[in-house]
């Protein structure tokens, strides 16, 4: 792993326990509690960001010299086909989680962001875009992309996702990360652009964001109103 991926590695790890020290001066600034993590996390974010993306300008710059690279249209088709993909994922892991584990759906780690974004709407920026980003960078380019090197494609995927996984910290769910991970590393390795991975997981986050956040409300509106109707012709029978 060269040593820029080391400093990429180090900016996002010190990005993720920012936190410790940028909550209490937003406290002491005189920010609202509901507001704090939100927006500390939008800062430390968009600053981990700037940072990540001028530590890799060299990889950037270098991107049009691999020969290997699928073409844009097959990039295009992948990223599109890579949603669905990962969606499948997700609800096969789910599936597994609720048949052999007993663990019913619904994650704590989305209904915290969520709740998040409510109250910091900006939020929803990091969310669906830098944050998938930076995560598509972190997990597949570098620590899969440096595993891969070594072993076969399901052992740097498998452990790579497991990592990947883990820092969502909601270890109840650890497989549907775990499947998505390994989702994405298929995309990376089958077309060659880490920006293929990074729309389906953009696609991914922005349809939760978009379903959870910005239209929750009239969404929970329109099934209390299905229901009443549903009762009322039901009581017609």
């Amino acid at each position: 792993m060269t040593k820029r991926y080391w400093l990429v590695l180090l900016t996002y790890i010190l990005m993720q326990i920012s936190a410790f020290i940028g909550v209490p001066i937003l406290m002491i600034l005189g920010f609202e509690r509901e507001q704090i993590p939100g927006v500390w996390t939008l800062f430390s974010f968009s600053v981990g960001f700037i940072i990540i993306l001028l530590l890799l300008r060299q990889d950037m710059s270098n991107r049009h010299l691999s020969t290997e690279r699928s073409s844009k249209s097959d990039a295009i088709v992948w990223s599109i086909a890579g949603i669905f993909m990962a969606f499948m994922a997700q609800y096969i892991a789910v599936l597994i989680e609720m048949s052999v584990f007993g663990i019913e759906p619904g994650s704590e780690n989305t209904e915290m962001i969520v709740e998040l974004a409510k109250a910091t709407p900006a939020l929803i920026l990091v969310v669906a875009v830098i944050g998938p980003i930076l995560e598509e960078i972190i997990f597949r380019m570098i620590i899969f992309g440096s595993l891969y090197k070594r072993f076969n494609f399901w052992i740097a995927a498998i452990i790579s996702s497991v990592i990947f996984a883990a820092v969502h910290m909601d270890f109840e769910h650890l497989l549907v990360y775990t499947f998505m991970g390994i989702v994405f590393a298929f995309l990376y390795v089958k077309t060659k652009r880490i920006i293929v991975p990074i729309m389906a997981h953009v696609a991914l986050n922005s349809f939760v964001m978009l379903v959870q956040v910005v239209f929750g409300e009239r969404l929970m509106e329109l099934q209390r109103k299905l229901d009443e109707m549903q009762g009322f012709i039901g009581g017609l029978f």
